[in-house]
């Protein structure tokens, strides 16, 4: 009857440490990150934004991919959303604060655009963020939107 137990409280104690570690893991400042030679231009509308992108193998999968116009899908009045047909290569890491402007990648194929600034404790790819961010909500509004991404010329 002991083993039985000791063997749950074992079990139980080795998720908790495993979820501890996987959220206490620091994001590198994303000052430091390096960067793509190519910009991303993305189009809502008639606004046009600029964003840099990180150097890494998600980016370089991405960039592979464009020209790419998606419709993005409203999520919590802070962010838009769609799931991208192949998966990405991934990174993940809890960047503890969404900053308005941020381009990230959600699970393997989940892009996500942010147009608020909050916390979070959920884990992704950061890709790249917007130059300039202002006017951004406005661009993407309240409801489902068409996106366009492309190589910066």
């Amino acid at each position: 009857m002991k083993r039985p137990r000791l063997l749950l409280l074992s079990f139980l104690l080795l998720l908790v440490l495993a979820e501890d570690c996987k959220s206490n893991t620091p994001e590198p400042d994303i000052s430091t990150l390096p960067i793509m030679s190519r910009q991303l231009r993305i189009r809502v509308g008639s606004d046009t934004f600029t964003a840099t992108l990180f150097d890494n193998p998600t980016n370089t999968a991405f960039v592979a991919r464009l020209p790419l116009t998606v419709s993005m899908t409203e999520l919590n009045g802070n962010e838009k959303y769609c799931d991208l047909p192949q998966g990405l290569p991934t990174s993940a890491v809890n960047p503890g604060t969404i900053q308005a402007g941020d381009l990230l990648l959600y699970g393997f194929n989940t892009l996500v655009i942010f147009y608020e600034t909050f916390s979070t404790s959920y884990r992704y790819t950061r890709m790249g963020r917007l130059d300039n961010p202002a006017g951004l909500a406005t661009a993407l509004g309240r409801g489902n939107v068409t996106v366009t991404f492309e190589v910066q010329p």
